[in-house]
């Protein structure tokens, strides 16, 4: 990659929920862009439950390897305050601050985790007879390590003056439907947080967006459901399962100096699967 590419040279970013899956094609991607990133699972071994590597540390290590970057594993469960706190100030101990956030860590999974039947979806995943125990553990995953880690790292950039925050909602979001609604309602949540955030920092020169991804195609989302081969694709059209590449990108566009106007949205990186008004 030429020097000009790297433009996110200096800039430190924590991306939450990035062991495996889309988060890590996002902290790579950011790396690739010269950023000091710091990668994170809730377990050291998280990787491991849909084969993408054998631990944490390793899959950093081959991040710096792959993107010649400082790259910093980090990790523990993010529904505890205490924990985030203390892996942002790992992050801060090794880096000097964080200029940018992305809370990534999610996924409708339910109190009996990754490893029970369809990747770990609650099994009655409606509004009615979800187990309670599933409600909580869908609404922490997602809803709440957004709010945490978002309340944690906020100050420091608001000092600064400088700073970005990047949410993986999903466009589950931005519709209503029988099945998978706890995970909907929390990513719904995060939307309206996002936006009541960017509002308050609005004045200290810090944005705050979401990016909600539509069908992307990772190990965890073809473990996790039936899959139509016929949209595995790549290329041609945009009737087909989205790549974690592109969502990345998008982030890449929210964190960078290009955008200096844009806070408080919902984006959509979905083919054009709902193109109806947010």
């Amino acid at each position: 990659m030429q020097a000009d590419e790297r433009h996110l040279t200096g800039k430190v970013a924590w991306v939450t929920g990035s062991s495996r899956g889309i988060g890590r094609v996002i902290a790579t991607h950011l790396a690739s862009l010269g950023a000091e990133v710091a990668v994170h699972g809730t377990t050291p071994t998280s990787t491991q439950a849909f084969n993408e590597g054998n631990s944490l540390e390793e899959v950093a290590q081959a991040i710096a390897d792959e993107c010649a970057a400082q790259v910093l594993a980090v990790h523990g469960d993010l529904t505890s305050e205490e924990t985030v706190k203390s892996i942002a100030g790992q992050v801060r101990e090794r880096f000097g601050r964080i200029d940018i956030l992305v809370n990534c860590a999610g996924g409708d999974i339910g109190a009996a985790g990754t490893g029970a039947p369809m990747a770990g979806k609650p099994p009655s995943n409606d509004a009615v007879f979800v187990a309670l125990e599933d409600i909580r553990s869908v609404l922490e995953r997602n809803l709440m390590t957004c709010i945490l880690c978002s309340r944690e790292v906020a100050p420091e950039m608001m000092e600064r003056k400088a700073g970005d925050i990047v949410s993986i909602g999903s466009n589950a979001g931005l519709y209503g439907a029988e099945g998978g609604v706890i995970y909907a309602t929390a990513k719904a949540g995060m939307h309206a947080y996002t936006r009541c955030l960017a509002d308050q920092l609005r004045p200290y020169n810090v944005t705050a967006n979401v990016i909600a991804p539509g069908e992307i195609e990772t190990p965890r989302f073809l473990a996790s459901r039936v899959i139509d081969e016929d949209m595995r694709l790549e290329g041609g059209t945009l009737v087909r399962y989205g790549w974690p590449l592109e969502v990345a990108r998008a982030v890449e566009f929210m964190v960078s100096d290009k955008n200096t106007y844009i806070t408080g949205q919902v984006l959509r990186v979905d083919g054009g699967k709902q193109i109806w008004p947010a």
